[in-house]
């Protein structure tokens, strides 16, 4: 389109729609706000560099040349583009008008208003469609950086099935879903906190290319790190700018959300590093010490489950013990169960546990303290769990292992273990 433009317009003398929104005579009064708003748009325009610079670890080997390289190419794309623009609008003498945007007038008297210009505005929406997606690609990657540096929480840093950071994605969706509910879908509001975000940004970098510099001192340091402070000032200035001149307008939100984002990071950060502490992290581990374990085995009624959860349990402890719970109104019910038992004779001992309030964790709590779990004696909790056809049969079930691993959660030296028993297909 600025090709054409330049050589051979195609409609060098449309009318334009609309009436024209600039008065000549006051330009000279406004001449410094243009300015401004001038250096603002084109400070804009270079937010995409932090996206190349966050995507680095997904660039193929040698990383930081190819990114290098595709830095060049958008700085060339950025330059063409934004040059050749203002040549064929100062061409067209183009300028603000009601109804129609400026870039619909350069493309209207280049192209004309026929399929062409159609095709472009296409082609419009399907690259800002796709910068939404910037976000999504460079967000979850920074996430798992930081992650790895024990700023957020590991999870962050994990790979889903299809090789993205399914958390990182996940946590922006839920982001940006309660920032458009809160704006009430206004993106332009959404600006002052997008130009803060990367301007700080910018500032950061700059400032830690400086500390780098200085720290490093290769050949030509001195130049480098001067040219990055000058950039580090810049965008700095910048941003106070934005702050001050965007506070009541949502810029205040940045000013609270950045300390609390250096908070959140400084307390995972030390949790982490107590955590390291604490289990001895990177250093060398004492011999493993062998010891008893008690295998205990809940369950119903007898059946096939019971079956394989005993057979699981005698391979895995060296003491094995059946528990069942026993409410008031089923005391024939224990005779026959342990007739039963005797005539199975599972080689296994059998424990009857009374409950006169009709619950079934609480004895099993009990049962299982009694045994004195320690570092020595570890104790753990073999439930057999039906896996059903269809997951809606998951509701069918009483789920006790769920029940009894939360309960068990802070107890030491004991582990509730599910073996899982499929049912057969139909």
């Amino acid at each position: 389109m600025i090709a054409i433009g330049l050589i051979h317009p195609l409609a060098p003398h449309l009318k334009a729609p609309g009436t024209p929104q600039v008065a000549t005579h006051t330009l000279e009064t406004v001449g410094v706000l243009l300015v401004l708003q001038a250096f603002a748009a084109g400070c804009s325009a270079l937010t995409g560099v932090e996206a190349i610079a966050n995507g680095v670890p997904l660039f193929r080997h040698p990383q930081v040349t190819r990114a290098r390289q595709t830095e060049l190419m958008l700085g060339t794309l950025l330059a063409v583009m934004l040059l050749g623009l203002a040549l064929l609008i100062q061409r067209f003498h183009v300028e603000p008008r009601t109804g129609d945007a400026v870039l619909n007038q350069v493309v209207g008297y280049a192209l004309g208003r026929g399929w062409a210009f159609a095709g472009i505005s296409i082609l419009v929406t399907l690259v800002l469609a796709l910068a939404a997606n910037t976000s999504f690609g460079s967000l979850p990657v920074l996430a798992s950086l930081l992650a790895k540096d024990n700023r957020l929480p590991h999870g962050f840093a994990i790979r889903g099935d299809r090789l993205v950071f399914n958390r990182g994605i996940w946590a922006l969706a839920l982001l940006a879903a309660i920032l458009l509910a809160t704006t009430g879908g206004n993106t332009d509001s959404l600006i002052p906190l997008f130009a803060i975000g990367v301007f700080t940004g910018f500032t950061l970098a700059q400032a830690g290319m400086v500390h780098h510099w200085l720290r490093e001192r290769p050949q030509g340091w001195w130049w480098r790190g001067g040219i990055n402070g000058l950039g580090g000032v810049a965008s700095g200035v910048a941003t106070l700018i934005f702050v001050v001149s965007k506070f009541r307008e949502g810029a205040w939100v940045v000013v609270v959300a950045i300390p609390l984002l250096i908070l959140l990071f400084v307390r995972i950060s030390t949790y982490y590093r107590r955590l390291a502490t604490e289990i001895h992290l990177g250093e060398r581990p004492a011999r493993p010490k062998p010891g008893s374990t008690t295998v205990v085995v809940p369950f119903t009624q007898l059946s096939r489950l019971t079956s394989l959860a005993l057979s699981q349990a005698l391979s895995m402890g060296d003491h094995v013990v059946a528990v069942t719970v026993e409410f008031p109104e089923g005391q024939g019910a224990r005779a026959k169960l342990e007739a039963a038992w005797a005539r199975w004779d599972p080689g296994v001992p059998l424990v009857v546990l009374p409950s006169p309030y009709h619950s079934v964790v609480r004895p099993l709590l009990r049962y299982i303290g009694s045994l004195k779990p320690s570092a020595a004696h570890r104790v753990v909790v073999l439930i057999p769990v039906v896996l059903p056809r269809r997951f809606w049969h998951q509701a069918l079930h009483n789920h006790l292992d769920l029940v009894l691993s939360a309960a068990l959660r802070r107890r030491r030296n004991v582990l509730v273990a599910r073996l899982t028993v499929p049912l057969r297909k139909e």
